[in-house]
């Protein structure tokens, strides 16, 4: 039975993914390390964990499988859950798929290093989250999750 996993601290889309999951009737889990405000939705299950590093990641990882969705930014965690067979999705909808995690990780890699080689720690913070990236992370999720009806 395919589940939504939600790497869930630091997620721009929970409300969207908790209106879709009531939608198809499929249990959505929200996985934080607290801090988070419960849902009476019968669909939405809060799992906290112990605080430290990637230990949500863990929980998701040991348990996102074939047919279920996971919804994340950490890339790391994308590469284990699209190992395992999950569907992963970033919060603008762009998706990780077993094609483009190794340039990912790379680029991760990469960014990191440039990052730390910089003295003055100048640089940008990234683009902001737009209507547009939340628009398609709707579609994204309604067709991952039609796809694994199927």
């Amino acid at each position: 039975m395919t589940e939504i996993y939600i790497d869930a601290d630091a997620c721009p889309v929970k409300a969207e993914a908790e209106k879709v999951a009531t939608r198809h009737k499929v249990t959505l889990w929200m996985v934080s390390n607290g801090g988070l405000r419960p849902s009476a939705n019968p669909y939405v299950r809060h799992q906290i964990v112990a605080e430290g590093p990637d230990v949500a990641d863990m929980w998701i990882a040991d348990r996102a499988g074939p047919g279920d969705v996971v919804v994340t930014g950490d890339i790391p965690l994308a590469a284990k859950c699209v190992a395992a067979g999950a569907t992963c999705l970033r919060h603008n909808g762009e998706t990780f798929t077993e094609a483009n995690i190794g340039q990912q990780l790379a680029m991760r890699d990469l960014m990191a290093d440039l990052r730390a080689a910089n003295p003055l720690g100048a640089g940008g913070g990234g683009k902001g989250f737009t209507k547009a990236d939340r628009s398609r992370f709707l579609n994204a999720l309604e067709t991952a999750l039609r796809s694994a009806a199927k």
